[in-house]
């Protein structure tokens, strides 16, 4: 019986997709790595996250550096990041169903926490942040020890190829959205436990659960 829906927040419960364009592009010359134009952008949610990496000329290991920068640019601007169409409405029904919601995300707490405190969402119960690129498995491990769960207590909802492996690396069921940062062609040879297009969907996978 499913306990806890947890979400990703970027490309998935809010829409910062402009707020990282303009931060990735505004750190490029600092940091020697090519910018986004948005012209490409069709091109990029296509290619695994790896690919899109060498696409744009950027050191993997440069990660650790850049990522105070990119938090304290979204933290700037903050007030420009929205939650999707219909998503507070999930999160209340969810809510009023009696499951408990939370958040593993790579972007930082504090924005998150702005972001749902702008739009009157109070039904968050756990935000887990990490600034890791890839590792949402051993957070989703860790969040399952920690509140005493099994796998097949939860299910995750997230956007991108990296949330789809990691669900299967800890054996948690994923949603996989289509509105977010990757696109249904990258996605699909990955085989998500469920593919949805609206938030109206979600809350159907989550009763039929």
């Amino acid at each position: 019986m499913l306990k806890y829906i947890i979400f990703d927040f970027d490309g998935t419960l809010a829409d910062s997709r402009n707020v990282f364009i303009s931060a990735w592009n505004s750190l490029a010359d600092k940091y020697q790595y090519q910018k986004i134009q948005r012209e490409e952008l069709n091109v990029l949610r296509k290619l695994p996250i790896r690919e899109r990496i060498k696409r744009l000329n950027f050191p993997i290991f440069k990660a650790p550096l850049i990522i105070p920068d990119f938090y304290r640019y979204y933290r700037k601007y903050s007030k420009e990041i929205n939650l999707y169409p219909g998503i507070k409405e999930l999160l209340d029904s969810l809510e009023k169903k009696g499951y408990n919601i939370a958040i593993i995300s790579s972007n930082s707490e504090d924005v998150i926490k702005d972001v749902l405190r702008r739009n009157q969402v109070r039904n968050i119960s756990t935000i887990i942040s990490s600034s890791l690129v890839f590792g949402k498995d051993k957070l989703m491990r860790k969040f399952l020890h920690d509140h005493r769960l099994g796998a097949r207590e939860v299910i995750y909802v997230g956007d991108e190829q990296r949330d789809i492996l990691a669900c299967k690396s800890a054996g948690v069921k994923i949603i996989w959205v289509s509105w977010g940062y990757d696109a249904k062609e990258l996605i699909q040879k990955e085989k998500p436990d469920y593919l949805v297009d609206s938030p109206e969907e979600i809350l159907d996978v989550v009763l039929r659960g």
